[in-house]
């Protein structure tokens, strides 16, 4: 979603402005622009169309000077991409310009009563009318922009994360949010403003999360004041960030997704690290020993997520119903915020996300908390709002995900999902010691597992070449491995374009094998050994209809490989652990497919890699 930066201090705020929009392109966009005050005291706004690249070139003409500017990349809500739609927008005196991440849901209303009062708009964004409503209200009532912001935002329905300059007062950003991400960065004598924090790091490890219904006032010699809408002076603590800055560089890969997929090892190490001891004897989760009666009592579990989250929670489903014996629901947080939900204070409530701050699940965390639920929270993102609003939780630790396709969050989320579920059933005692143990080891035995799997990265390209062609995918899998089928169709339609669709393996015969042809790639995971001979009866029905077959089996597996057109295998493990074996070629197959057809699989048309609104 929308990326927002902000800069004000004694360096040259613009080259600090576009290194980081270029921190932010990661979360998608299709247009950019800054805004700074320049030396001679003029308010100058600059945007594009397309990328921070063609930014940087519209901009080689122009007055970039100013030690306080705003910046923005745009994903597009209100209008098409385009020049006149692209942030920072300004107000109808050139006096003010705003940067904004949200939605604001009234803005038509408010912008024909800006209307009668004879205002005029060169844009179709929501943005614009906030940043003329606010220029109303300051005029209006002769003003500064505090109070103008204050009045404006007290009229506003919606999502924002906001930041406003005026040209009459050089030394002052104002921002402000609700329901989308905003961080201040603390430097020496320097402050810096950002969606979240990998803009920010090169420079400054010490942030201030801004919260909801709150307003920044950030000074150049006063600092930084924080303050309601209301008007009420609120303290923050300063978080300390630990974020490598080479975890966010490309380290030498064609992309961010072919090094995030290479990362997985270690990053699964690092997510069980301090977790699962070095014997992998025992497990301790600090939010179980701390909450393990609300999982002990609970009356069931419901796992709210979007997207790739969802599948994992669905994995989560199957692996906490199999070893705790606890019922447990997985729903949209989309639809679960809309349907009326029964809750009740028995329930836990897990809510899953790699950013910690997409808008439909933290809607659904506050509807559960207003119905007496506990909620446990599953987030990458330290210090993000879905960490900051959960009762406890885990976060997966795996560092920084750059690229918008989900590959080693979605590992991470399973491996938590794992180890919370083996938590869980010890708590319980539903699991015995033997299980347990047993479990463990080869939880961590996986890392090692997974660089075997990569060793066919090269294979798997050489395999994608053959696909370019397809227009469509189906994606089958059974028991743990159909959220897996899911995930991997997923990955292909993200990047590549290509239609996809994941089924139960059994659910073939119900719909989709009408598709089947000779032109019709079918991708079959295909380890499940409880039901092996129902998995290679599938196989059998697509392969009759000429389908073209591409399995993934275990390795060793001398019946389906008959069969198939293409095989990839995997190593031995526990059947609960072949999502995470699993996922893993069918990241590289849609990666390598996407390559091949020249897609931008960093950067997918249409998609951010956080959706902060609706």
């Amino acid at each position: 979603m929308c990326g927002i930066v902000g800069y004000i201090g004694t360096q040259q705020a613009c080259p600090i402005l576009l290194k980081g929009l270029r921190r932010l392109e990661y979360r998608g966009y299709d247009s950019a622009g800054v805004s700074m005050i320049s030396s001679t005291g003029e308010l100058n706004v600059f945007k594009s169309k397309g990328k921070v690249d063609d930014l940087e070139s519209f901009l080689e003409d122009k007055d970039v000077t100013g030690t306080i500017g705003i910046a923005h990349t745009r994903w597009a809500t209100h209008g098409v991409p385009c020049r006149e739609n692209a942030h920072p927008h300004f107000s109808s005196t050139g006096t003010l310009s705003l940067i904004h991440n949200g939605i604001i849901e009234n803005y038509a209303s408010i912008k024909e009563r800006l209307k009668e009062k004879g205002y005029t708009f060169v844009s179709e964004t929501d943005t614009e009318v906030l940043v003329q409503l606010i220029e109303y209200y300051k005029i209006k009532y002769n003003s500064d922009l505090l109070s103008a912001v204050q009045r404006a935002l007290s009229q506003v329905i919606g999502a924002y994360a906001i930041a406003v300059l005026d040209k009459n007062n050089p030394d002052e950003i104002i921002a402000a949010r609700k329901a989308s991400p905003l961080a201040i960065g603390l430097g020496d004598g320097e402050y810096f403003l950002a969606s979240d924090a990998t803009p920010i790091v090169e420079y400054t490890k010490k942030l201030i999360y801004v919260e909801d219904n709150e307003i920044a006032i950030i000074n150049r010699h006063s600092g930084v004041n924080i303050i309601t809408i209301q008007g009420k002076e609120v303290s923050h603590e300063v978080s300390e960030v630990n974020l490598d800055l080479g975890a966010i560089e490309k380290g030498g890969y064609e992309h961010f997704m072919l090094k995030e997929i290479f990362e997985q090892p270690e990053c699964l190490l690092n997510c069980m690290r301090g977790r699962i001891n070095d014997e992998g004897t025992d497990i301790r989760f600090s939010s179980i020993i701390d909450y393990g009666q609300r999982f002990i009592n609970a009356r069931r579990l419901v796992i709210v997520a979007c997207g790739t989250s969802w599948h994992a929670g669905l994995i989560g489903k199957s692996l906490i119903e199999n070893f705790c014996r606890i019922p447990v629901e997985v729903a949209y947080a989309s639809e679960f915020r809309y349907s009326n939900p029964v809750i009740s204070e028995e329930d836990v409530v897990i809510a899953i996300s790699q950013s910690g701050e997409t808008a439909d699940t933290l809607a659904a965390i506050e509807l559960a908390r207003s119905k007496g639920a506990f909620v446990y929270g599953i987030v990458n993102s330290v210090g993000s709002s879905i960490a900051r609003n959960t009762h406890t939780g885990s976060y997966i630790h795996v560092g920084p995900e750059i690229g918008v396709a989900s590959t080693k969050a979605f590992t991470g989320q399973v491996t938590v999902l794992s180890m919370l579920a083996l938590c869980i059933a010890k708590e319980r005692n539903t699991i015995t010691q033997e299980q347990l143990q047993e479990a463990l080891q080869e939880l961590l035995r996986i890392p090692d597992k997974i660089r075997e799997v990569l060793k066919q990265n090269d294979t798997i390209a050489s395999l994608s070449r053959t696909f370019t062609y397809a227009h469509n995918f189906i994606y089958l899998g059974r028991g743990y491995n159909y959220p897996v089928a899911l995930e991997g169709a997923l990955k292909l339609k993200e990047i590549s374009y290509i239609h996809a669709e994941g089924y139960p393996a059994a659910e073939m015969k119900h719909g989709p094998i009408a598709l089947i042809d000779a032109e019709m790639p079918v991708v079959v995971v295909a380890t499940n050994k409880a039901l092996y001979e129902k998995i290679l009866s599938n196989i059998q029905e697509i392969k009759a209809r000429q389908g073209r077959v591409i399995a993934v089996v275990v390795k060793g597996d001398d019946t389906i490989s008959k069969l198939v057109d293409y095989v990839i295998e995997l190593p031995e493990t526990v059947e609960f652990l072949y999502p995470l074996l699993a996922s893993i070629p069918l990241q590289l197959l849609a990666y390598h497919i996407a390559v091949c057809k020249g897609k931008n699989v960093d950067q997918p048309r249409n998609l951010a890699k956080s959706v902060t609104v609706e």
